[in-house]
């Protein structure tokens, strides 16, 4: 078992990124109920992975609702680390991934509750989470890639003229992320930005599918058509129990479902399906 090491000192943006983060699970964990016993407790953390506007921040926040849980929500310094991570051992991985979460607990007060990590970024690290983890599980959250890249669309992350960072101080723009294969960077830099976002949508769900023994899939639009049912089986899969996520559950949106139809073009949608229509037919979308 991976075990935290020592805390070392963090200065600048990392210092007030550990400080936001705290103070917002310091507040979940107040209400997050009866706690559990320690050990139990830390080895069974829930990471939610997936591609971003699929879902994870939903179920991330449901799951985190129940007795004993807190969710941790999208821990920056984590995100930040991942594009570092990505190509290091799991090991490595699991070091550098116990090191933050278990600061961000120890500071937060919320060592005795069950954790919930949802930065969509984990899923390229998530062989080595699962490894700092030894019983915890993860739930990966699919959604219809072309309904993502209508999300994906809206923000603009991927966006040619988008300036500014996120909250793990990684740029927005067309730029090659870390995800995006080596050979095919200058590709990807002059690929049109549904193309850009259709890419981003394969490599999440391709990464977030590497441990499948340990992982339970969650596919949002059974979710919206059978909340209760989908809470029965993913709290039996974590060993939780089913009544508090079923009222979680159910108060997932399903309004944007198949907004593809009605948003993408048929220029965006035959680029969609040209980077990710083997993904997409594969889970059964197309």
């Amino acid at each position: 078992m991976v075990v935290c090491g020592t805390m070392a000192p963090v200065r600048g943006w990392q210092a007030a990124a550990y400080g936001v983060t705290v103070a917002r699970i310091a507040r979940r964990g107040l209400r997050g109920g009866q706690r559990l016993p320690r050990v139990r407790a830390e080895e069974r953390t829930v990471f939610v992975v997936g591609s971003p506007r699929s879902g994870t921040t939903f179920t991330g926040s449901a799951l985190g609702s129940q007795p004993g849980f807190v969710n941790l929500g999208e821990v920056p310094l984590l995100k930040a680390a991942v594009p570092r991570l990505a190509g290091a051992a799991a090991d490595e991985q699991a070091r550098e991934v116990r090191r933050i979460l278990e600061r961000v607990r120890t500071l937060g007060l919320v060592r005795g509750l069950r954790a919930v990590e949802q930065n969509p970024e984990t899923s390229y690290v998530l062989a080595g989470a699962l490894l700092a983890y030894p019983q915890g599980r993860a739930v990966h959250v699919l959604r219809d890639g072309r309904d993502v890249v209508c999300s994906l669309l809206e923000r603009g992350w991927l966006g040619a003229g988008r300036g500014g960072r996120d909250d793990a101080r990684q740029p927005y723009g067309r730029h090659a992320r870390f995800w995006v294969e080596p050979e095919r960077v200058e590709e990807f830099e002059r690929a049109s930005e549904a193309r850009r976002a259709a890419w981003a949508w394969r490599r999440y769900v391709t990464a977030a599918r590497a441990v499948p023994e340990r992982t339970v899939e969650l596919r949002y639009e059974s979710l919206v058509e059978s909340p209760h049912a989908e809470a029965d089986r993913i709290a039996a899969a974590l060993g939780s129990e089913p009544e508090p996520l079923r009222r979680a559950f159910a108060e997932v949106h399903g309004s944007s479902l198949g907004r593809w139809r009605r948003e993408l073009s048929s220029e965006q949608l035959a680029d969609v399906e040209a980077e990710a229509g083997e993904v997409l037919a594969e889970l059964g979308y197309l």
